[in-house]
């Protein structure tokens, strides 16, 4: 695989082997794969979490976190961290395409466009009754 930077432009953290997973899914279909600090909540409390994204963002210069769930543990740390620093953007509920066109953005401050992609890309098709209301 190919490498987009000399380090990680991002963030992702999220429950047991979430970030891993996703960043899998972006490196097999990008080629590139160290475009984010991974970060796992598993045996971790909130302030693990915590220190672990302050470290991040200290060794790396990241400025955005993507995490899994609004209401999360890793979202929860990062809402404390943009405390401390407030220019680190948080984007909660990450999928894969939000993931994609952030890593194909020239820079971090596309975070907004990425979002939009995320949401563009969920739809819902239901057959029959199974998706009635």
């Amino acid at each position: 695989m190919t490498s987009s930077s000399s380090s990680p432009r991002a963030i992702l953290a999220g429950h047991a082997d979430f970030a891993s997973g996703l960043a899998s899914a972006v490196a097999q279909i990008t080629g590139v794969d160290d475009a984010f600090t991974l970060l796992s909540n598993r045996a971790l409390g909130g302030d693990d979490i915590l220190d672990a994204l302050r470290a991040a963002v200290d060794a790396h210069g990241i400025r955005v976190v993507f995490t899994d769930l609004p209401a999360g543990s890793c979202t929860f740390a990062a809402r404390r961290l943009q405390r401390e620093r407030p220019d680190v953007v948080l984007v909660t509920g990450v999928n894969l395409a939000t993931l994609l066109d952030f890593v194909f953005a020239s820079d971090a401050s596309h975070v907004a466009d990425a979002v939009e992609k995320g949401r563009a890309a969920l739809t819902f098709t239901a057959s029959g009754a199974r998706g009635a209301a």
